[in-house]
């Protein structure tokens, strides 16, 4: 049943106020503000909260791009289900839209034998460190040499306090040399960028490296601190042009 003061919550005090109580990271907390500023305020800010209908929903995420539309649909999902969760509304306008297709394209990277031979000038030892052992780059400027002990990596923070998910949390065999990492990521992309590649593209580097020496998905998803299987299945199954010109001889030389 809705109150007097269930009405008079407008959406934009009642979104302000969930998303400052989740317990969101600050980086996820930021996104979802700026989600909510840019492509949902304008539209449902001055709304009563248990006046907003699915049609609106569906008007502002059609004219969003599609990366933009399913960040913004999730946005309102999380707010509308703090709402019923404190009965302040019994259905959520936003439950069971679906959000755009996203195209999702390969993403470029280097192997690690084409790493070896690059001419990184001083900052070898970082880029070499990162396509060996997948850090995120939040968590590799969080590393310190206490962290590293034993032959192993302990990765338990990232620059933003905790690690992305606990899965984050993790244990990685130390393969190089560990060197402190300059402040910002842009110096490192700058290096890679002749290549192509950038610091993210790193971490498939170490996931296309543990395909390639036979390492279970499994235990590759542990070593990235993947919560979802999906994404590093995502990256075991990318084939290079290389690995179908190998399949090629294999299967020759069986049927010859």
């Amino acid at each position: 049943m809705k109150t007097s003061q269930h009405i008079s919550i407008n959406f934009s005090t009642f979104a302000l106020n969930a998303i400052s109580s989740l317990p969101l990271r600050k980086k996820t907390r930021a996104t979802y503000l700026s989600m909510l500023n840019k492509h949902i305020f304008p539209s449902l800010g001055s709304c009563p909260l248990v006046e907003v209908q699915r049609e609106q929903i569906q008007k502002i995420i059609s004219d969003l791009p599609p990366q933009t539309a399913a960040m913004t649909l999730a946005v309102l999902k999380t707010i509308f289900r703090e709402a019923k969760s404190r009965q302040l509304i019994a259905i959520s306008p936003a439950h069971g839209i679906s959000g755009p297709q996203i195209m999702v394209t390969p993403r470029k990277f280097m192997t690690w034998e084409e790493i070896r031979h690059k001419d990184f000038g001083s900052y070898k030892t970082q880029i070499h460190f990162l396509a060996l052992h997948g850090l995120r780059w939040s968590e590799a400027l969080a590393l310190s040499n206490e962290d590293i002990r034993d032959g192993r990596i302990h990765v338990n923070k990232s620059i933003h306090g905790p690690t992305k998910s606990r899965a984050g949390i993790r244990v990685i065999p130390l393969i190089s040399e560990f060197k402190e990492f300059p402040r910002s990521p842009k110096t490192l992309n700058r290096v890679l960028k002749p290549y192509s590649v950038s610091v993210h593209s790193l971490r498939h580097s170490y996931a296309y490296l543990l395909k390639q020496q036979g390492v279970h998905v499994t235990t590759a998803q542990r070593l990235l601190g993947h919560s979802d299987p999906r994404v590093t299945m995502s990256i075991y199954t990318q084939v290079l042009d290389i690995e179908i010109d190998e399949t090629g001889v294999i299967l020759r030389n069986a049927t010859s």
